[in-house]
């Protein structure tokens, strides 16, 4: 398989896409005004704790404040491996978890790292485990052991890591050895414990200097951040449009990498770069509901509150065979792009993915393994459950930062995120409802009912019958307005004689009726 990176850089936005054989998979967008913080290290003062939710809020100077589980606040110092996804996941899970109360109080100063971005209305996810990460290794000040990412799986090579690292580590702080250190010479691994071990110290240094709320370090920006964290062997070539960025990347690469400087390449061709590479279309395409698939069927991504559901259908796709060979093949190809999809709209937390009913066992346990299969290239941590009684495939994936749909879109100011509005029928009977009960109520002989041009045309259309019987059952004069700066969904009842606005004159009066 060919990986490729290709970095757009202007001076309001960044994005970079990932490339297997051709093909967009990830995609990380990140504007001026929403600049990452991931991986940052903050001096928070504590601002409330709650020992019902075993958590405390600390105030790390932004907007909201951060989340702190007491499971976050000490190290796991079990001589436990780096998981496959190269997180830290799992290796709490079977320690004493201190009691927050006993531990933090409002006021206290805390050095914390920021895990997760804010998203939503939530605030950042923290961590006072803190972790730094390097080419080769990660640093944990607060552990003693050595680890080593699973992804290395000769027996002897991790061997040797260790040895190496036993040789060269400082005094304090656990290591894990990262998939990228494969094969790496000694002066290499020297240099990155060495550099890791002056960071600590200059953030040690600095928490003690700092009043808090303070940033004491920032990690490093996300080009670079990805250089240090993707880019590897595997990857043949990395393509950027920006100059700066450009010698930015080969100084960092000739100092921790330099056998990749010779894959980094400036593009200089008059087509933007997405649009050289064919990306441009590609990113549109994230924002549709319905995804296409080779032979003609389709995916249907609806993204919740509470989770992602992913509906699998055969659309066009009428096999040659068999219906469950037909349906097989349909999710087949629906497993691989859902693994796809997932990476490059970046969605996290619940994940349920309703493949097509099948009758084979073996069936559903093949497209089960291909779904696990083209998930192990994903980066984020995931757990897959199998196949449901009904059907169902529940996952849940890790949330890092907001997916890709609600950095790229807001919500609808008409249906406010619903996806819908109500009809223009159900709108209009809801005003013949209210101009009757205001008839009654306030006995204004004289209105004007404003709406928006494309219900007030449909009233003037649609339903004039409707609304000649009104004025004739009330002895009203009736007339309709159109007002474009009105949603579809809003309109006003006006007293001609007065100018009141008989909507609100009729609910007090409702309400005061009511009252008695």
């Amino acid at each position: 398989m060919k990986k490729e990176m290709v970095i757009n850089s202007s001076p309001h936005e960044i994005r970079i896409a990932m490339l297997e054989d051709g093909e967009l998979v990830e995609l990380i967008v990140e504007g001026a005004d929403s600049k990452r913080i991931v991986g940052n290290v903050y001096l928070g003062k504590v601002s409330s704790v709650k020992p019902g939710l075993q958590a405390a809020f600390i105030d790390i100077g932004m907007e909201r404040a951060g989340f702190l589980h007491a499971s976050d606040l000490d190290h796991d110092d079990s001589d436990e491996d780096e998981g496959s996804s190269g997180g830290r996941g799992g290796r709490r899970r079977h320690r004493q978890i201190p009691d927050i109360g006993n531990v933090l109080k409002v006021g206290d100063n805390i050095l914390v790292q920021v895990t997760k971005e804010p998203i939503s209305s939530k605030g950042p996810r923290l961590t006072a485990d803190i972790s730094l990460p390097g080419r080769y290794l990660v640093m944990m000040p607060k552990g003693r052991h050595i680890g080593v990412s699973r992804k290395i799986d000769d027996r002897r090579e991790r061997v040797r890591l260790k040895q190496l690292l036993q040789k060269h580590r400082s005094d304090e702080g656990a290591f894990i050895i990262r998939t990228a250190a494969t094969t790496v010479k000694e002066d290499a691994l020297k240099a990155d414990v060495r550099y890791l071990s002056d960071l600590l110290n200059m953030i040690k240094t600095k928490g003690k200097e700092v009043v808090a709320p303070a940033l004491v370090h920032e990690d490093v920006g996300l080009v670079v951040a990805l250089i240090r964290d993707i880019f590897k062997e595997d990857t043949a070539r990395l393509v950027i449009d920006d100059k700066e960025d450009y010698d930015r990347l080969c100084t960092y690469v000739k100092n921790f990498a330099p056998e990749l400087k010779n894959r980094i390449e400036y593009y200089k061709g008059d087509l933007p770069i997405f649009d050289q590479f064919e990306i441009e279309p590609e990113i549109k395409r994230t924002l549709d509901k319905r995804v296409w698939m080779k032979k003609g069927g389709y995916l249907i991504i609806e993204p919740t509150e509470a989770l992602v559901s992913i509906d699998v259908n055969t659309g066009r796709f009428t096999g040659r065979h068999n219906q469950e060979e037909t349906i097989l093949q349909t999710n087949m190809l629906a497993a691989r792009e859902v693994a796809r999809q997932l990476r490059l709209r970046d969605f996290g937390g619940i994940i349920v993915i309703d493949f097509i009913d099948m009758e084979n066992e073996g069936n559903k346990k093949r497209v089960f393994n291909e779904l696990r299969h083209h998930l192990k290239r994903d980066r984020a941590r995931h757990k897959v459950f199998q196949v449901s009684g009904l059907g169902l495939v529940e996952m849940s994936r890790q949330r890092v930062r907001p997916s890709l749909l609600s950095q790229l879109s807001d919500d609808c100011p008409y249906c406010t995120g619903t996806g819908k509005v109500l009809s223009m029928e159900t709108m209009s009977n809801r005003i013949e409802r209210l101009v009757h009960r205001i008839a009654i109520v306030t006995r204004e002989k004289r209105l004007q009912i404003q709406a928006n041009p494309v219900l007030a045309l449909y009233l003037l259309e649609s339903r004039p019958e409707q609304f000649r019987e009104l004025c004739k059952t009330f002895d009203l004069e009736l007339n309709v307005l159109d007002d474009p700066t009105l949603h579809v969904e809003e309109f006003r009842i006006i007293s001609l004689g007065s100018g009141v606005d008989l909507i609100a004159e009729f609910e007090k009066k409702a309400r005061s009726g009511g009252r008695r």
